[in-house]
C-alpha cells in the first residue's frame, strides 16, 4: 500500500536541499536518509533521500543526483510516497494511518447512524473527517478526541459525541440582543 509522507516545497539554499511538508507522523522512520520514496509525479521518481536536518522548524532533505538550486526547484509540489505494508500500524496507540479510517460507519454515543468516512482531510490546526450521509450530502466532523471518542477498526466505525449543531440544525444560539 502506499502512503503519502510529504510534500516537497521550495529549493532551500544553492546545494539541492528543499523544504518539505511533512504528511506522516513518522518522520524520522519514513523520511530518513537511504529510503527511497515513489513520487507523484511518476517521472520525477524514484528518488532516494542523501540527507535530512532540520532548520527554523522545517524540515530540509537533500536527494541523491539533486546537487543545485534548479534540480531542486524542479521538485517542487512533487508528493512523496512510502510502500508499507497493509497490516502495519503507526507507533502510537491512538493513532490511524487514513487508510484505516476510510469508509468507516461513524455512529453517535446514542447509536445513531451519521454516516460513513470518504475522506480524512489534514488541515494545519487538525484534521477533518469528511462523511457522506445517507441521504448523500456531506458533513465535517473534526478528528479530535472530544468529539470522536472511539475508533473501533475491528467493528469499523467511529462514535462520536458531536456538539449541537455538528450535525444537525438544533444548535443552541447565543446572543447579547434582547429579543423583543
Amino acid at each position: 500500500m502506499q502512503l503519502v509522507v510529504a510534500r516537497i516545497g521550495r529549493a532551500h539554499g544553492i546545494k539541492g536541499e528543499v523544504n518539505v511538508e511533512v504528511r506522516t507522523d513518522e518522520p524520522e522512520l519514513r523520511l530518513a536518509p537511504g529510503a527511497v520514496l515513489a513520487t507523484d509525479p511518476a517521472s520525477t521518481g524514484p528518488l532516494t533521500i542523501e540527507t535530512g536536518r532540520v532548520h527554523s522548524g522545517r524540515l530540509l532533505l537533500r536527494f541523491e543526483g539533486v546537487r543545485d538550486r534548479t534540480g531542486a526547484e524542479a521538485l517542487r509540489n512533487t508528493l512523496l510516497i512510502a510502500e508499507i505494508d497493509p497490516e502495519e500500524l503507526p507507533e502510537g496507540e491512538d493513532e490511524y494511518y487514513d487508510h484505516q479510517l476510510m469508509d468507516l460507519d461513524v455512529v453517535t454515543t446514542d447509536g445513531v447512524e451519521v454516516g460513513r468516512i470518504t475522506e480524512v482531510s489534514h488541515l494545519p490546526s487538525q484534521d477533518l473527517f469528511i462523511v457522506e450521509r445517507p441521504d448523500g450530502s456531506e458533513v465535517m466532523i473534526p478528528f479530535v478526541s472530544e468529539i470522536v471518542t472511539e475508533i473501533d477498526l475491528e467493528e469499523q466505525r467511529a462514535v462520536v459525541d458531536p456538539p449541537p449543531g455538528l450535525i444537525d440544525d438544533r444548535a443552541d444560539i447565543a446572543s447579547s440582543r434582547d429579543e423583543s
